[in-house]
């Protein structure tokens, strides 16, 4: 028979292995009686661990969650799964990188030497792109809000930061509605965006919260570096379906196009940049031709997954995809030329509709 304290430590590793353990079955596991496994559990109880008892002729016993986190045992494979993802989280940039690095020195100091090594053989070395201002991170906290707030389906009222320094403003609504200004805030100031939030993932370094923009009555791709989270949250809701149905399909198409290469990829008279799986645009929801007068050899560097043809001296067909209309259509006036919209006709309005709002905002 063990001895007591290999046997109180076997039966902590069969705790944590299941939910529930009959009584009978521990007993045979560890080659003692039921009654000394009682005695055992009650010791286990006496260091702090949470063991919580089922009542009945087959009762059992299950491991809870206490008020503080007591030591706990991993196996080999456990231990080494700890340290990587702990050295991962101390260069990830979620805002935990001090407690991440401070944990992987206490898990460490206890591994066995043969573990140590296999931990340490990983060397990772955090490389930001350059850049005039380091890209901000979230906190901890607001990363823990942002997720319970999408576990628990519960609307979200933040401030937003459109860019460093200034805080977007909502829609305006009446002092009656649930994100008018609330007491203490000053009247002058944006209300809250009001979300549902779905997703909260991370991409190209940076975390995102993917939310229904309850304002805007569409979906939406918040930074979550700049959230500013308001309290309490919401009511629950009911989740609504992404689109496409897939989370990383919906990003994916949100963003595509911002990690891919600049510069022409093809040769000859047509340009292709970046995007192989999706030439010319293809695989974005909304998809676009014009005729730029500008030459294909300057506009194609500045074309991340569309083809542009060359059409002579001055000209190019430019063939674009994006995420909305108005994105598209800001796209191809973003190169400071002329240009003829081929089609369709959603670009053509897109366009009306931009024009307006730019000579809104000159005036």
């Amino acid at each position: 028979m063990q001895k007591t304290s290999a046997r109180l430590l076997s039966l902590l590793s069969l705790l944590q292995t299941r939910r529930d353990w009959p009584g009978a079955l521990l007993a045979e596991r560890l080659d003692v009686s039921p009654r000394t496994v009682r005695r055992d559990v009650d010791r286990l109880r006496e260091l702090g661990y949470p063991v919580e008892a089922a009542k009945g002729p087959d009762g059992g016993y299950r491991l809870g969650a206490g008020t503080q986190l007591p030591p706990l045992l991993f196996d080999d494979e456990q231990a080494v799964a700890l340290g990587i993802a702990l050295k991962t989280a101390a260069t990830g940039g979620a805002g935990i990188e001090e407690a991440a690095a401070r944990a992987l020195t206490t898990v460490r100091q206890v591994m066995p030497a043969r573990l140590r090594h296999r931990v340490d053989t990983l060397r990772l070395t955090a490389v930001e792109p350059p850049s005039d201002r380091p890209a901000p991170r979230p906190g901890g906290d607001v990363l823990m809000t942002l997720s319970a707030a999408v576990r628990a389906h519960e609307m979200l009222r933040f401030d937003y930061a459109s860019a460093p320094g200034s805080v977007s403003a909502s829609p305006s609504v009446s002092p009656s509605s649930p994100s008018a200004p609330e007491a203490g805030h000053s009247t002058d100031a944006p209300p809250p965006r009001r979300a549902e939030p779905h997703h909260l993932i991370t991409w190209g370094g940076r975390w995102y919260l993917v939310a229904w923009d309850l304002d805007r009555e569409d979906w939406r791709t918040f930074r979550a570096d700049r959230i500013a989270p308001r309290t309490p949250t919401g009511p629950r809701f009911t989740p609504r379906d992404l689109p496409g149905g897939d989370v990383a399909a919906f990003v994916t198409a949100r963003f595509r196009g911002s990690e891919n290469p600049t510069g022409p990829g093809g040769h000859g008279s047509s340009y292709s940049s970046g995007g192989s799986d999706c030439p010319g645009g293809r695989g974005w929801p909304c998809r676009g031709e014009v005729i730029l007068h500008l030459p294909a050899a300057e506009a194609a560097p500045y074309v991340h997954d569309g083809t542009v043809e060359d059409l002579g001296p001055h000209r190019c067909r430019l063939v674009l995809g994006s995420w909305s209309w108005p994105a598209l259509a800001a796209a191809v006036a973003r190169f400071d030329a002329d240009f003829e919209v081929v089609g369709p006709a959603e670009l053509t309005d897109a366009f009306a509709r931009l024009a307006r709002r730019c000579a809104a905002a000159s005036r």
